[in-house]
């Protein structure tokens, strides 16, 4: 039998047919159950039952409710002979119906049956039907619309051994889940439904209690109903999705081929020379083959959503580096728009010129022609993606054909273009062109600069990813292909330009010449009949190096080149519309930027984000107009390749972290040439412009740090992330190898706060001398109930360790569950910690109101005391007389908040009783270390958690009524915020009675090296005799400048022995009377048992033999109110009671004795090993 199955009846299940009944059962009412009950019910299968399931002349209803009877294969005939019946009874021992309970209360909106009902009408009849024909071996499972198909019902009975929601796994009775894919998903979206796979507590916990509040896993809010029909609800009809043709191959050869090849692939040639242009050519594959490898990577490590390279980078590296190269990248697209427009532009204005058809004039023309273009294309990208891509499809058949053509012309004989310095192919030209010629101050860096801009193109494809029916599989494939496709071509073309075109030509016919008859004229164009000498001196028109429009000069037809001009720049523009919207949209969805969150909204079928496409075409007409890009393009050029460096990095930082969730289905990549192409990118940078590069990499830096400062709270589990950790457990592990030494010690802290919220002023000293220096780890034991209480730790882990984060508060929060206080502060003492990152202080706060409590309680926080001391611990024991914990107050202010929110008295109720699953329950008790054991109350809303700690942790101010605070909560409402302030100039005064290794000199001179107490000066009390006073000053001087602390002052108590006034002992006889045992007064055997049962208690005797220990924290208080009264902090030794010997009560009268009616005071007692040294 598996986990989850007892042999008893659930309650409520309701509807069984037992063998007596002629008929299917009247159909019952069960009771709704509440939020808080699981999502199965279980059933007891009576024995006869599974005989008669499908004999008894059950209602078509009741036979599907029932699956195939007993057997678990075919349904049962209608009269099977009683051997058939007997069999099917006896198999039927010990099966359980499964019953899928519809939680009826706290439901979001759409959850209910008759909801789900209307959302699935079809799915009804396919569950009918997998109903009765469900296969036997568990492979295969029933439809989705089977589990949520009972129409208005409430209950969905499932007999386990037949057919159940989650199979007949392995021959067993369960609900346990088979794997499956759908277990898996996020969401619920194109991807396929998300189900839930029945959680932990469903199969382990008992079945007459409820696991969990909510009754689903993973803190799901949505209901199964919902969950089941989630992906019908979603019409996805008139949805365009690519393949990895039309979305990745077209977009990504279209922006790589560009204007570069007909206009200035062949000025390259010319100085470079067939060679280093194939080597630029190479160099520029190199890098973008690299990164369309490290983007093949990423884009295979999971489902890629829309957002193109932001989406790769900002899900791998984080949001930090994500969100700044997001923005820049969108921008970049946006004015990439302008250049490829203005660049058509251009063309068409040169056309007008050769026609002396200009409009008015230059520069106005390039405006006017731009805008009408920019118009179209935002015309286009608005209709939709649909249309986008046919245009793109036209564009690059046409861009297709002038490259056909330009390849056919070459072949073509010269004829008249030989005077231009065409002569079809010739080995004399190409070993002319092979070599360098490099003119005007241009280099080899220059023109690869020139060059390098036309393989920008590479991501054109990945930008769309989220329009992309596979981006898992199209990115990759297009990607590469088309860098493979476009490389040829490059290649072809100029091998093909420079073994057909000379450098120079004037165009003159009469520079013709018999080869060999000219003097000193050993060029290619001489031995080929044309003397083109006259260029060394003369400025010519023709030529490779002098002429843009040489491919149209060899072509075969010339207008089909310009046709392919205008197509490259269209095509170009239209890619970039289309993807500055894309991934703006991704990066506003993401709330990186809070004030853009506006672009966010999608329309129609597509999610097109029109308010981006709208923003799109207002920066790139604002380009246009100003139609002077010589200055912005080396910078988009730069913030491509930024882009292209990271997603480099990405893969090699993915990989250098060794998360096991890095798991390419691309192998084809290695982390360091994935690195080697960062590199190459960030030096391509700088080759190109170099102030650009460093424009660029100034904006990233600046958006990384505002990202970084604004913390966006989105977890994506970035490599960044999982580096830390490595990094964290590598440095933690060398750590453990390494002795501790004096010098490096730090006051590593164990606080005992309980709920952070609720002790803000313990916490906020404490780490006012731990911050940037040791650990704090906040102890939380809760006590109670153990199903309640660990349902609470479960919740109070993730809440209190983000407070704790908001609030800067560098320190871990540690809930545990024990029996009692002094149990859970064991168990935190054994095993907080890793390595050396182990707390070696214990600090908690002082039971103020030990009076009233259990004594039984404070036997625990005694005995706690005596545990941090057998472990080797420090203790410091801190008191401040308001008191530290407000949780009450708290409490007051969320009552007062619900009732102004509530708008009848009932509300408020069920607020109470059904609050957040932050709030801890009255039955499961969060115990605090430094007061009686208190119900733990929800200190503040997830929204007051992003408080920042200079804020209070109550409203000041209410719009309603609110509860009236008295003197002494307004005390310690002011006291809690105390530590929070500057301290200004005062005093800390240090009462170092008693060598402790060191920790009552230490804490405060840490605290002086803090902003906020830097101003407080050190003032040393001591213990001496009162002729040895100037003796015992010059020897603590000489000890403390050693250990190089300064100090303002330095006193010597001589009177410290003294007895103390008659008064304050009376004060403290009347205190402990109602803790002393009075032994003789009574017969021994009777004070004996009392003093077993009450362990507790001072017996005289006790009490005669610490007389003297007594008097010395009496006389104590007298002189710290006498000399430190007014100080800011009093640190001062704690007294130390040996163990079995000072009872728990005299030993609390002695602390509260010594640290009432004072400034904060800091009882502190190292472990009495050294913590300071004057060694170096």
């Amino acid at each position: 039998m598996e986990p989850g199955f007892p042999a008893s009846p659930a309650a409520g299940g309701g509807g069984e047919q037992t063998e007596g009944q002629a008929g299917p059962p009247e159909p019952a009412m069960p009771l709704r159950p509440v939020a808080s009950q699981s999502r199965f019910q279980v059933d007891l299968v009576s024995e006869g039952a599974g005989g008669g399931d499908g004999q008894k002349g059950q209602s078509p209803s009741s036979a599907q409710e029932k699956g195939d009877g007993g057997g678990g294969a075919a349904p049962a005939p209608a009269s099977p002979p009683a051997a058939a019946a007997a069999a099917a009874a006896e198999e039927a021992k010990g099966r359980f119906r499964v019953n899928f309970v519809d939680p009826a209360s706290d439901e979001p909106p759409g959850c209910s049956p008759s909801a789900a009902a209307a959302a699935a009408p079809e799915q009804q009849q396919a569950a009918s039907e997998s109903m009765n024909g469900y296969p036997q071996n568990g492979d295969t499972m029933l439809s989705e619309g089977s589990l949520h198909s009972a129409g208005t019902t409430t209950h969905h009975y499932y007999d386990t051994h037949s057919n159940t929601y989650y199979l007949r796994t392995f021959g067993h009775n369960t609900i346990d889940a088979v794997p499956r894919i759908d277990h898996y998903r996020n969401t619920v979206a194109q991807l396929g439904e998300k189900l839930i796979r029945p959680s932990l507590a469903e199969l382990h916990d008992e079945l007459d209690k409820e696991p969990f509040e909510d009754g689903y896993v993973n803190g799901e809010e949505t209901c199964p109903a919902e969950e089941a029909v989630s992906k019908h609800v979603a019409d996805n009809k008139g949805v365009v999705k690519f393949g990895w043709v039309k979305g990745v191959l077209v977009r990504c050869m279209l922006n790589i081929w560009g204007v570069m090849l007909f206009i200035r692939l062949t000025w390259i040639v010319g100085h470079a020379g067939i060679g280093l242009c194939l080597v630029v050519i190479g160099i520029a594959t190199v890098v973008t083959t690299i990164t369309g490898l490290s983007t093949s990577a990423i884009t295979t490590n999971g489902f890629v959503r829309g957002g193109g390279a932001y989406y790769l980078i900002s899900r791998s590296l984080g949001p930090e580096f994500g969100g700044a190269i997001g923005l820049i990248f969108a921008f970049a697209n946006a004015v990439a728009v302008a250049m490829y427009v203005v660049g058509f532009a251009e063309t068409v204005r040169d056309l007008l010129v050769e026609h002396n058809a200009l409009m008015i004039d230059e520069m106005s023309d390039i405006r006017i022609v731009g805008t009408i273009t920019i118009v179209a294309l935002f015309g286009i990208s608005v209709a939709g993606m649909e249309w986008e891509a046919k245009a793109q499809i036209v564009l690059l058949g046409i861009l297709l054909i002038s490259i056909v053509n330009f390849t056919v012309g070459t072949f073509i004989p010269a004829n008249d273009k030989r005077a231009k310095g065409f002569f079809n192919y010739q080995s004399e030209i190409f070993y002319e062109n092979f070599g360098p010629d490099f003119r005007e101050g241009e280099s080899f860096f220059s023109v690869f600069a020139i060059f390098f801009p036309a393989a920008t193109g590479i991501l054109a494809g990945a930008n769309i990813s989220g329009d992309l029916a596979d981006p898992q599989l199209a990115i990759p494939k297009g990607t590469l292909l088309a860098i493979l496709i476009t490389t040829i071509v490059y290649a072809g073309a100029a091998v093909s330009t420079g073994s057909c075109i000379v450098r120079d030509a004037t165009g003159n016919l009469t520079d013709a010449i018999l080869p060999g008859t000219v003097v000193n004229c050993t060029n290619a164009a001489c031995k080929l009949g044309f003397n083109f000498s006259s260029c060394a001196t003369n400025i010519c028109s023709y030529g490779l190096i002098n002429n843009f429009q040489v491919m149209s000069l060899v072509s075969g037809f010339a207008p089909l080149v310009t046709a392919g001009i205008f197509s490259a720049t269209l095509s170009s523009a239209l890619a970039s519309l289309v993807s500055a919207p894309k991934i703006f949209q991704a990066l506003c969805k993401d709330n990186i930027y809070p004030g853009l969150h506006v672009f966010s909204v999608g329309y129609g079928k597509n999610n097109e984000p029109l308010r981006g496409y709208v923003l799109t075409f207002f920066i790139g007409l604002g380009f246009i107009l100003i139609a002077e890009l010589n200055v912005i393009a080396p910078i988009i050029s730069n913030f491509f390749l930024a882009s292209y460096a990271l997603i480099n990095f990405s893969v090699f930082h993915a990989s250098l972290a060794k998360s096991p969730g890095w798991r390419p289905a691309f192998r084809y990549y290695n982390m360091w040439i994935s690195l080697i192409g960062a590199i190459l990118c960030c030096g391509v940078m700088f080759v190109i412009n170099w102030w650009a590069a460093l424009l660029t990499n100034v904006i990233v830096l600046a958006l990384y740090i505002y990202v970084t400062y604004k913390k966006p709270d989105v977890n994506w589990g970035s490599s960044t992330q999982a580096l830390t950790y490595l990094n964290a457990l590598q440095h933690a592990i060398r750590l453990t190898g390494v002795e501790d030494h004096v010098k490096n010690f730090r006051p590593q802290c164990l606080l005992m706060t309980g709920a952070p919220t609720s002790r803000p002023a313990l916490l906020h000293l404490v780490h006012a001398f731990t911050k940037n220096v040791g650990l704090v780890v906040c102890g939380h034991v809760h006590t109670g109930p153990r199903r309640q209480a660990l349902k609470e730790i479960s919740t109070d882990q993730a809440k209190y360790q983000r407070w704790l984060i908001k609030n800067k508060m560098k320190a871990f929060y540690v809930p545990v569950y024990a029996e009692d206080l002094r149990e859970g502060t064991q168990f935190l003492l054994q095993a907080v910690g890793l390595g050396r990152m182990r707390p070696n202080t214990l600090v908690f706060g002082f039971k103020k109101d030990w009076h009233q409590a259990l004594m039984k309680d404070v036997e625990n926080y005694i005995n706690t005391i005596h545990d941090a001391f057998d472990y080797q611990y420090g203790v410091v024991v801190i008191r401040l007389k308001e008191g530290f914990n407000i949780s009450h107050l708290q409490a007051q202010e969320e009552l007062c908040t619900s009732q102004e929110k509530s708008a009848h008295p009932k509300d408020i109720v069920v607020n109470l009783e059904h609050s957040d699953a932050d709030s801890s329950k009255p039955s499961s008790k969060s115990v605090s270390e430094t007061n009686s054991p208190a119900v733990s109350q929800d200190q503040k809303d997830e929204e007051d958690d992003g408080k920042a700690s200079t804020q209070p942790l109550l409203k000041k101010e209410a719009k309603g009524p609110s509860v009236p605070m008295n003197m002494t909560d307004q005390k310690l409402l002011q006291a809690s915020s105390r530590f929070q302030k500057k301290q200004g100039k005062g005093t800390i005064d240090v009462w170092w009675l008693f060598d402790d290794g060191g920790l009552t000199l230490l804490i405060p001179y840490l605290l002086t090296t803090k902003k906020k107490w830097k101003d407080c000066k050190i003032r040393v009390f001591i213990g001496g005799k009162i002729n040895r006073i100037d003796h015992d000053r010059r020897t603590m001087a000489t000890l403390l400048s050693k250990f190089r602390i300064d100090y303002s002052d330095i006193t010597v108590l001589g009177d410290m022995n003294t007895k103390p006034s008659k008064e304050n002992i009376a004060a403290f006889e009347e205190m402990i009377e109602p803790f002393r045992l009075h032994e003789d007064d009574k017969e021994q055997e009777a004070s004996e048992k009392m003093k077993e049962e009450e362990p507790w208690r001072i017996t005289d005797n006790e009490l005669e033999i610490y007389r003297m220990k007594t008097y010395r924290q009496i006389r104590l208080n007298e002189l710290l109110r006498e000399n430190s009264g007014t100080a800011n902090l009093i640190v001062m030794s704690l007294p130390v009671a040996r163990k079995g010997a000072v009872s728990s009560a005299l030993y609390m009268a002695w602390i509260e004795t010594l640290s009432k009616d004072l400034p904060p005071i800091l009882l502190v007692r190292g472990n009495h090993q050294s913590v300071l040294t004057f060694y170096s």
